[in-house]
């Protein structure tokens, strides 16, 4: 599975995977035990994870979600030491400690609230997420000897 397979929808609570296109929008189905399959129409934002980035006082400005996802695993792995539910203030360390640059007025604790909770969602229903990808060999070609 990738992010741009995975969506979050404004207003439900979790994370969803995207199984196909519908003439009047996207059917979903959530990424728990439960398996609840919905229809997001126009009237929902629905917002593929490979779309989403962090503010940032880089020059790009953002710093995509992907980037973040992964770099949380390699300094943590499968346990990051907190929970969504972890005071503002340790949140915010947390995500100091994995992207210094974050821009701390754009990005509220509700949002790293989102990100803990999706990390722990994709670390269980899609783990291969933080796999490196791996490179394609390169081609070669034999000449042909006379």
């Amino acid at each position: 599975m990738k992010l741009s397979e995975i969506a979050s929808v404004s207003g439900k609570g979790g994370l969803f995977k995207v199984l196909k296109p519908a003439k009047a929008g996207l059917i979903l189905e959530s990424m728990d035990e439960n398996k609840t399959k919905i229809m997001a129409s126009g009237s929902h934002k629905v917002s593929l994870l490979d779309e989403i980035s962090i503010y940032t006082h880089t020059k790009e400005g953002t710093t995509p979600l992907e980037e973040v996802l992964k770099k949380i695993h390699k300094d943590f792995g499968d346990d990051i030491g907190l929970d969504a539910n972890a005071e503002g203030t340790e949140l915010k360390a947390f995500l100091k400690s994995i992207l210094p640059e974050y821009d701390e007025d754009r990005v509220y604790v509700s949002d790293i609230k989102k990100l803990v909770k999706w990390y722990s969602v994709l670390l269980k229903h899609a783990p291969e997420i933080f796999e490196a990808k791996k490179e394609k060999p390169a081609k070669t070609t034999k000449k042909k000897e006379d």
